[in-house]
């Protein structure tokens, strides 16, 4: 989870990374160019299951104000939004916008007409990189964790994203999302390389 070890993976390999490796090495870059970051853990939510503290790592950046900004949770929210809610941003159909959740903060989302839903819970309590060291390795290794349990690769795009899981290959571009399952591992490896430009 250490910044050289996520620059090497995300810059130099071309492999990406998940939020602790793409928000850490973004805090880094906006703290080596002069802004104040603080990493913020964060709690995701599916449904009525809400995850543990450190399972989401955001950050919080100084601006004229703070803004939350997020660049590791794949399909969320692209734009830095103000704290106070005052902002929104819409990707991929969906809008979204921070506002308060019980004694916490959300990112809220909702898909056109539909009823405003948590994607994540968080709040402002400044954290250290280390703290989140526990729930990586988790996240790396648990049979319990979704990382492991099948191979995602996701991407955004300008209309949309380009998501692999597995063999089931979806490309999301303004209102249409199609899907396929890709045949076979030799076909796999190719949307790989033309779809994410990651050679193995």
């Amino acid at each position: 989870m250490a910044g050289d070890h996520a620059y090497g993976k995300i810059v130099g390999d071309r492999r990406g990374g998940f939020c602790y490796e793409c928000n850490g090495l973004f805090a880094d870059m906006l703290t080596a160019i002069g802004f104040t970051v603080t990493m913020l853990s964060a709690r995701m939510v599916a449904g009525d299951r809400v995850g543990e503290p450190f399972d989401h790592m955001v950050l919080r950046v100084e601006l004229d104000q703070p803004y939350l900004v997020d660049v590791g949770n794949g399909e969320s929210c692209r734009e830095p939004l103000t704290l106070d809610g005052a902002t929104e941003s819409r990707a991929e159909g969906r809008t979204y916008r921070v506002g308060a959740h019980a004694d916490e903060l959300a990112l809220w989302f909702r898909e056109a007409d539909g009823e405003w839903a948590p994607r994540f819970l968080f709040d402002l309590v400044p954290r250290r990189r280390e703290e989140f060291a526990e729930r990586c390795h988790h996240h790396q290794t648990s049979p319990a964790s979704h990382f492991t349990q099948k191979r995602l690769i996701t991407l955004a795009t300008a209309g949309g994203r380009v998501t692999l899981m597995d063999r089931q290959l979806t490309v999301h571009d303004g209102d249409r999302r199609d899907s396929r399952e890709l045949a076979s591992d030799a076909e796999w490896l190719r949307c790989l390389r033309d779809c994410f430009g990651i050679e193995l």
